[in-house]
């Protein structure tokens, strides 16, 4: 790396793009990550800090602009951190989804199964159920900054819903109007850390301040101002979080006005969502990649199914209907309630579930003798802990689902079951992300050289 010197300026070609969307330029062997370039393109690039092995930077100039370039449609693109992709086509976007997911398969997994499927939304703007907007230390609300905790002040956002929106700006009113102090995560003081806000099929929204304490000053003007701006409100929440944490959510609520909970359908069920409950953030798309889920499973209704990570026990429920029994395990507590309810509510009595550590649950599962003929895991985006993948196999299921939010994570833990005889056969990627570098991956695995 000592050929390359900062803020000096290079001429390269874009030959692809990081697992965080950046586009690639390689310089003399050594590789430079630039945020905002296109494969195919030829820049000037200006070296922001050269590390150990790689480099960044930043484009200077664009000397060759490639066909899929376009104008953000969001003025705040480029200082917020939330999407990486309004520059471009969304098929370049899908493009480099896809072969993120290849990439990350065969390097890290040491699999060469085809993504056969790279599953695109129909909609790329407004498609977030629920919405999380940090607040600074000065009162300002929007979204961190790309690698910071510095909060951008947005006021619109594309990809987040219209009452989300409306809502956040109701709590920089109600702040400014009754001088609310804001947390301050460097020194540990002030009140109001996050807004949260939860949306359903029929634009009904939760929505929840969390706090740095288990009150906040004029909570009836909050509930009025709120209820303003989202008539269609159904219940104001506080979660009370003091600890000197980036974890946005504490561990008690206390419901302000209306209702602690929301309803919402997914795959033709009904869901009760709380606060804490985990759910896809698009709707639409969590239908296709749970339809895909499902297939990969081949359910026939003779089988029993195990689900980790079964958060509100939405694919749990999926699996009963083809299934012979389904268990779902989850370790939010607030999330195994609503799953049970959720199962009385549509009148699923082939579903149980349990609370606890994945690894926890299976292993006493196991113990038990439980012998799943289909396990599948949702887990979140550090994966699978080993003891789990060595837990699953022992179980010897004929087959193994893995629904991935990081393909990094997936493709080590492909490698992990391969060790234990289990191999890589089919897999699809679902864009539940679209202008984020997030992409969902489904998997199939299957015990042995059989056919599924």
């Amino acid at each position: 790396m000592e050929q390359l010197r900062e803020k000096q300026v290079y001429t390269g070609t874009v030959e692809g793009y990081s697992s965080e969307g950046q586009g690639i330029v390689r310089l003399d062997g050594a590789v430079v990550f630039v945020p905002g370039a296109i494969r195919g393109e030829e820049i000037d690039l200006r070296v922001t800090k050269v590390m150990k092995t790689a480099a960044a930077g930043e484009i200077a100039a664009i000397r060759r602009p490639s066909p899929e370039r376009r104008e953000p449609a969001c003025p705040w693109f480029g200082q917020c951190g939330g999407c990486t992709f309004q520059h471009m086509t969304y098929a370049e976007e899908l493009r480099a989804k896809e072969q993120r997911v290849r990439d990350a398969l065969l390097r890290l997994g040491g699999t060469q199964v085809a993504v056969e499927e790279m599953l695109g939304a129909p909609c790329v703007e407004q498609y977030r159920n629920k919405s999380q907007y940090p607040v600074g230390a000065d009162g300002t609300v929007g979204f961190y900054r790309a690698r910071s905790h510095q909060v951008v002040p947005v006021e619109r956002c594309l990809i987040q819903s219209p009452q989300a929106d409306r809502a956040a700006e109701a709590l920089r009113r109600w702040m400014a109007r009754y001088r609310v102090p804001a947390y301050d995560e460097k020194t540990g003081k002030g009140l109001v850390r996050h807004l949260y806000v939860r949306v359903n099929r029929a634009g009904e929204a939760l929505i929840c301040v969390v706090a740095n304490g288990r009150k906040l000053p004029r909570e009836p003007e909050l509930a009025a101002l709120l209820r303003e701006a989202v008539p269609s409100m159904a219940g104001l929440v506080l979660n009370t979080n003091t600890q000197r944490s980036n974890v946005i959510l504490g561990d008690r609520y206390r419901t302000i006005w209306g209702e602690s909970y929301l309803m919402d359908t997914l795959q033709g069920l009904e869901f009760r969502l709380s606060v804490p409950s985990f759910y896809q953030v698009n709707r639409e798309q969590a239908e296709v990649l749970y339809s895909k889920a499902l297939e990969f499973a081949g359910l026939r209704g003779t089988e029993t199914v195990l689900d980790l990570y079964c958060g509100t026990g939405t694919i749990t429920l999926c699996l009963a209907r083809g299934a012979y029994r389904a268990i779902g395990a989850e370790i939010v507590p607030e999330a195994i309630e609503d799953a049970r309810e959720n199962a009385a509510r549509n009148g699923v009595q082939k579903a149980e579930f349990f609370c606890g550590d994945a690894s926890a649950v299976a292993a006493r599962l196991a113990e038990e003798g439980l012998r799943p003929d289909v396990v599948v895991v949702d887990p979140p985006r550090k994966g699978l802990a080993e003891d789990v993948v060595e837990t699953i196999a022992a179980m010897g299921p004929e087959r193994v689902v893995y629904v991935s939010c990081d393909p990094g994570t997936l493709g080590r833990d492909v490698k992990r079951f391969a060790a234990l005889g289990y191999e890589a056969r089919r897999c699809a990627a679902v864009d539940l992300f679209p202008r984020t570098a997030h992409v969902e991956t489904v998997l199939l695995l299957t015990r042995g050289n059989g056919a599924q």
